[in-house]
């Protein structure tokens, strides 16, 4: 297969070369070459997707598919699908579940509505915004043939936000560790490796259409996950699991002062309740949660810190500083 990736150097783009390129495949990347680096063997195009004439050198190649990991402007997408519609005969767009419309039903579906990409090319948008009207501009162009892959929680080597990094991070310092529970709440998320092999398998087949793109809920618990970054640590970390309210009533915030956790009965718990039937259906698996995390920690001691996002700007690290945590745990 040939395989064109626009972006390539981040994480989702990343693991999607990587994933390619040990099946043997002919891999090309464009991107502005300012990011990061690519395997052996794989050819790399420049240019500036936002620029004028920045699509130019993507003119004559030919591909079997492309993946698109953009999330700015809908725009890009737009005039990368017309750049290549002749070029490639499926597109397969790397979206988000953040797409739907609030507020999200639990078990949300393909089907649902998703939110108003009116004002995303003018301004930008949020991010949300941004994908939804990525899907949309996709679509326009590839129509049955764009592979829309709504991503939730996205953990594993290379992962460049830094939530499970954070985890792993803090443990391996030990002592007292606050622990969010309840210790049996369910996680759902996805391993970008999987995440990538589900998109290179399907668009290989030509199958198009939306897909939550993430694990069953529950595939792992907090509890589960973070013993096993105990385990992959080594440390001597104490878990002190800590009920919700408590938390809360302290001015935590889920997902961004404690990575991950979403507990039962916040606005935002559907982000880790979304539906699957139809990835499932359509052959994606998941790895265990002690494969992801003995896997990202041992990355992250080989690189050291989490690397910046490729082409984006920088922003507030995750995780409670360790003065805040000493005042909750003491609390």
């Amino acid at each position: 297969m040939r395989l064109l990736v626009l972006g390539g150097t981040g994480f989702v783009g990343g693991a999607t070369v990587t994933e390619a390129v040990r099946r043997g495949w002919s891999v090309t990347v464009f991107n502005r070459g300012m990011h990061g680096t690519v395997p052996p063997g794989v050819q790399r195009l420049r240019g500036d997707r936002t620029a004028p004439d920045g699509l130019a050198a993507l003119a004559g190649g030919e591909w079997d598919l492309v993946v698109d990991t953009w999330d700015s402007a809908p725009r890009a997408v737009r005039d990368a699908a017309r750049a290549l519609v002749g070029a490639v005969p499926h597109y397969a767009y790397i979206s988000s579940g953040s797409v739907y419309a609030l507020p999200v039903p639990p078990q949300v579906g393909e089907d649902a509505p998703t939110v108003d990409t009116a004002a995303a090319d003018a301004t930008g948008g949020d991010y949300a915004e941004c994908k939804a009207g990525g899907e949309l501009a996709a679509t326009e162009v590839f129509g049955e043939r764009a592979l829309l892959v709504r991503a939730g929680l996205i953990l594993g080597p290379g992962e460049d936000i830094g939530r499970l990094p954070w985890w792993l991070q803090r443990v391996a310092r030990g002592g007292d560790v606050l622990a969010p529970g309840p210790a049996d709440l369910p996680v759902q998320y996805i391993d970008v490796r999987d995440l990538a092999a589900w998109t290179l398998d399907r668009a290989a087949e030509g199958v198009g259409g939306a897909f939550n793109v993430i694990s069953q809920p529950g595939h792992t618990t907090m509890g589960e996950l973070l013993e096993a970054v105990v385990a992959v640590t080594g440390s001597d970390a104490r878990l002190r699991w800590t009920d919700p309210a408590p938390i809360l009533a302290a001015g935590v915030v889920p997902w961004n002062d404690l990575p991950i956790w979403v507990p039962e009965g916040h606005e935002f718990r559907w982000m880790q309740e979304r539906g699957v039937q139809k990835a499932y259906a359509a052959g994606l698996t998941c790895r265990p949660v002690a494969d992801t995390a003995a896997d990202t920690w041992r990355w992250l001691r080989a690189v050291g810190s989490v690397p910046p996002r490729a082409g984006r700007p920088a922003r507030e690290p995750v995780g409670l500083d360790a003065a805040r945590e000493a005042e909750l745990l003491m609390a």
